[in-house]
């Protein structure tokens, strides 16, 4: 079988551009060590552990383009064993069949002290060997100095259907929907970019497909930034619910509470992006991709039809 896609990983992103794909008419594979992944005639599912160099290059025969949506556990020390070693094999097996590599990409690498942060952002941010923000910076440079053709999009935090661990996930959307006080992180009234998964999977979907735009680091097309008292309050609209009272926890407590618990420690090292304004602008890339970003009230209705959906059937 040829001309077919691959995607890693079944998480949030990678079911969204597994979906996508099929809905556009293109043959998918989907690579997960549990062989799970969306139901569509066109979706194949099939159990790999794509950090094995052997399985992963049986599995990407016939591919034009590999979108590697597999993270590792949210915490340096995960990243930095796991995410260096896993890219390479990634890259050289693709390489090997002349398919391009699309990456799901953060934020961490920037320079967040200039705002709002642009494709043109100096992308060389490193708190250190084990810090995720240097992880992400290296990682970005051996895509760069890669022979195989790469695209990273960048997203800022994620909202939408199937984002759980998140600021605006499993965090917010079920609390408004049971009313309760919503407690954010740092300030509730900063200006916060949120990325709507399927606008970054249209990006990453749109950018393989385009030789120009290959070797290159783009921006998922992204709504203007709103604060976290804004985004709590699109998606009570959405739901048709009373907008919950919100208030912030302050970074001197997280700090604090990090001092004796690693990943509470992790937390503290991103409380920057909710004390200050943490602005992404994406207009560079919506204009080379000529996609727009779902506008927010529409984005938050859909992330509320799915987690209402999720509670109706877990009930």
């Amino acid at each position: 079988m040829s001309n077919i896609e691959i995607v890693t990983g079944a998480g949030p992103v990678g079911w969204a551009v597994a979906s996508q794909l099929a809905e556009q008419g293109r043959r998918v594979r989907v690579l997960t060590r549990s062989g799970s992944g969306p139901d569509h005639p066109l979706i194949e599912r099939r159990k790999v552990d794509v950090s094995d160099a052997a399985s992963l290059s049986e599995a990407l025969d016939g591919a034009i383009a590999v979108y590697h949506c597999i993270h590792a556990a949210y915490n340096a020390e995960a990243w930095e064993r796991e995410l260096p070693a896993a890219e390479r094999t990634v890259l050289e097996s693709a390489g090997q069949v002349g398919a391009v590599v699309v990456f799901p990409e953060s934020l961490y690498s920037y320079d967040a002290s200039r705002q709002p942060m642009t494709e043109r952002t100096p992308r060389t941010a490193d708190t250190g060997k084990r810090g995720k923000r240097g992880i992400r910076t290296l990682l970005l440079q051996a895509r760069a100095a890669s022979s195989t053709p790469t695209v990273s999009v960048v997203a800022s935090d994620f909202f939408g259907p199937r984002v759980l661990n998140a600021h605006a996930g499993e965090r917010m959307v079920p609390v408004i929907l049971a009313g309760k006080t919503m407690r954010v992180l740092g300030s509730a009234d900063q200006s916060h970019s949120f990325t709507y998964v399927p606008d970054l999977a249209a990006a990453m979907i749109t950018a393989a497909h385009d030789p120009a735009v290959w070797n290159s680091v783009l921006h998922a097309p992204t709504v203007p930034a709103v604060s976290q008292r804004q985004m709590v309050a699109a998606f009570a609209e959405a739901a048709g619910v009373r907008t919950p009272k919100v208030s912030g926890l302050p970074g001197w407590v997280i700090r604090g509470v990090g001092l004796a618990h690693r990943d509470i420690r992790e937390l503290a090292e991103t409380m920057y992006q909710f004390e200050e304004p943490f602005v992404m602008d994406s207009m560079e890339s919506e204009a080379r991709l000529d996609l727009r970003p779902t506008p927010l009230a529409q984005a938050a209705e859909e992330t509320v039809n799915w987690w209402q959906a999720r509670a109706s059937t877990a009930g």
